[in-house]
């Protein structure tokens, strides 16, 4: 049985992500998900990193308790759906926390790598499709809003983690892709249906 493909969506908070997985996901016949709080497990955690209660949570905390919730949902989604040949096509994965935790909180890019291939087991998406919007667009779609403890880490940290994202997709552009997600759903939908037929034959 061929192995399915890992599809991957990352991008800044309200990008556009969820629905584009939704849309995708369809389209492909295949296992739409997301991290954190793809299982039930990553549920639990997902309530821990979200809650601006819990602003005493440090950033190493922070970064270890993502790596478990991956670990989880890999072992619980998304390796049981690629061996049994269906596409993964996922609201975040582990380039979110390269992005967040090593480019946004300053912690050693090297060490997120390494905790999170461990999480993985190797097993990393095989696409990446980064869902770019303008800063003005994204403010606007947050308006209304109940932001969570990552969405009030301030603009400075968003801009990190912003020029993460921009950083590892141009440096390793045979895997990732940007898509412009400044257009209407439907025209986004059709560059992104475009280039997974383009880069996976799917």
């Amino acid at each position: 049985m061929e192995r399915g493909r890992y599809i991957a969506f990352e991008g800044a908070e309200a990008c556009g992500k969820s629905t584009h997985v939704v849309r995708l996901a369809k389209e492909l016949g295949a296992v739409a998900t997301r991290e954190t709080g793809g299982t039930r497990i990553g549920q639990l955690i997902r309530g821990v990193l979200h809650d601006t209660a819990n602003l005493e949570l440090t950033d190493k905390a922070e970064a270890l308790l993502i790596a478990a919730d991956r670990a989880q949902h890999l072992a619980e989604i998304v390796e049981p759906a690629l061996a049994a040949g269906r596409h993964v096509v996922s609201d975040r994965s582990v380039y979110s926390s390269l992005a967040y935790q090593a480019y946004g909180r300053a912690l050693p890019f090297d060490r997120v790598h390494e905790i999170n291939d461990w999480a993985l087991g190797g097993v990393w998406p095989d696409l990446v499709v980064l869902i770019d919007v303008d800063p003005a667009e994204l403010a606007k779609r947050m308006e209304h809003r109940l932001l969570d403890r990552f969405e009030i880490a301030g603009d400075d940290f968003h801009e990190r983690v912003a020029d993460g994202f921009a950083k590892m997709a141009a440096e390793d552009p045979a895997r990732w892709v940007v898509i412009d997600g400044n257009h209407s759903v439907s025209q986004v939908s059709a560059a992104i249906r475009a280039v997974v037929h383009d880069r996976l034959g799917l």
